[in-house]
């Protein structure tokens, strides 16, 4: 029998592990080449995995809602057998397969697993219970020095009593706030160790406060966070907590800009079937600008500051949800203004329809956000990480400004919009900060009035 390990693909280098929302195909079933198997969602998108082989789906290794990490063998395909043969053998489903196995699978493909935590002490306590610990729960107890002792004690929130990462990352934050001390476990007690019943507690230190459940006066109404804005929400933690936060602003005046999209919008659209927004003008721009002041396509490592020579654009799109997607565009720096019309209108579109794929919002290394687009005259976007820099338009608005020419000052009605940028102040400071949005600012100004599409 010829089985080919099917593993979580790599969706960016951002994105280290993917939760499976639903499994497509069960074990037994007959599966194509490039047909979808499972459905999955990062922090950033939810797509689908295609199968990289032809046959009969043999054992998939990971449940609905688990998180794994990218790399790890996800499924089993048998490419030799038929449906028909199939059903004379009944396959191995996660249920039924050895949790030995599963762990066995993932920590031989994945590379943040360290193999002190041995594959019997990670999946079998010693009083002869199963518990399976995913190769991202091992990895982060081996890192905060979590005994398996303290780890087979903790309560797990997942699927029959797995522990998460919430879990984990809840318990090693407890035991450091002192909150909760830290349990010493011995052989012996390793071995009598018992699953407490849901009644029973953990033995904690005598001055531990019992947080008491939340409550809320008045009229209210509590809605749950769906899954993205959950991890929306972290992301934007995340950034506030990894980069100090700079915004600076700046005005332009976008006059010639408005009148030529105006005049040209029409015809544009008949020839190219496209429509064209303000964003692919203001996309170019920047990309000017960035080739001048290339530390803003960067991002940190450590000590390090990674200057990126490609120029990939991140444009913030809102879903029809209201929650929040940056698909990228690639290479940017090498499309003309037809091409960035053409990727911005279908990035927009696959977003609004659920159809952008992990690789569409992965490689960013500058991000644009539209305030504008919902009336805001600016804003102080937080930084998409591990970007450096993000930068907001405002709405164009008509306001009366002095304008200055050979025969003197006049006031005149013009088209002005607000432009801020947050930037990392670890390795931005001010004056370049400053120095590159204004140059993004002359540059939508000084946009040619008579140019040709």
């Amino acid at each position: 029998m010829a089985l080919v390990d099917l593993v979580m693909p790599k969706m960016g280098e951002s994105i280290m592990e993917a939760t499976i929302l639903k499994w497509l195909k069960q074990p037994g079933e007959t599966i194509k080449m490039d047909e979808t198997l499972l459905e999955i969602a990062t922090d950033k998108v939810d797509s689908e995995v295609p199968s990289t082989t032809a046959g009969v789906l043999d054992s998939v290794l990971f449940n609905v809602n688990d998180v794994v990490p990218v790399g790890a063998v996800i499924a089993r395909i048998n490419t030799e057998a038929t449906a028909e043969a199939s059903n004379n053998n009944t396959p191995t489903s996660p249920t039924t397969r050895q949790p030995e196995a599963q762990l066995a699978d993932v920590v031989s493909s994945s590379p943040t697993v360290h193999h002190n935590y041995s594959t019997e002490s990670a999946t079998r306590p010693s009083n002869g219970t199963t518990k399976f610990y995913s190769p991202l729960v091992l990895n982060i107890a081996q890192s905060e020095g979590v005994s398996m002792g303290e780890l087979e004690q903790i309560d797990g929130t997942g699927n029959d009593g797995r522990v998460t990462k919430k879990d984990i990352l809840e318990y090693v934050s407890n035991k450091k706030s002192g909150k909760r001390g830290d349990v010493q476990v011995s052989t012996s007690s390793v071995q009598q160790y018992k699953r407490p019943a849901s009644t029973e507690t953990l033995n904690v230190e005598s001055n531990e406060q019992m947080v008491p459940a939340k409550t809320y006066s008045g009229n209210v109404e509590i809605i749950e966070m769906d899954r993205m804005r959950k991890l929306i929400a972290k992301h934007m933690v995340d950034s506030k907590h990894t980069s100090p936060h700079v915004t600076s602003f700046t005005e332009a005046d976008v006059t010639n800009l408005v009148l030529w999209r105006e005049r040209v919008k029409k015809d544009f659209e008949k020839r190219e079937n496209e429509k064209i927004t303000f964003t692919p003008l203001f996309i170019e721009a920047i990309v000017r600008c960035i080739k001048k002041y290339p530390w803003l396509n960067s991002s940190i490592d450590g000590d390090k500051l990674v200057v990126k020579k490609d120029i990939n654009m991140g444009m913030a799109t809102a879903l029809p949800s209201g929650n929040l997607i940056v698909p990228v565009i690639k290479n940017a720096d090498q499309l003309n203004l037809v091409g960035l019309t053409k990727q911005v209108n279908n990035l927009a579109s696959a977003a609004r329809n659920n159809k952008l794929r992990p690789d569409d919002t992965s490689g960013g290394t500058f991000t644009l956000t539209n305030v504008g687009s919902f009336g805001s005259l600016m804003g102080t976007p937080i930084i998409n990480q591990p970007q450096v820099a993000i930068l907001a338009v405002g709405a164009i608005k008509k306001r009366p400004v002095v304008i200055e020419t050979e025969q003197g000052d006049s006031i005149a009605i013009r088209h002005m919009m607000y432009l801020s940028m947050s930037y990392d102040h670890r390795i931005i400071d001010g004056a370049l900060g400053a120095t590159f949005l204004n140059a993004v600012a002359k540059e939508l100004e000084n946009f040619d009035g008579n140019r040709e599409v």
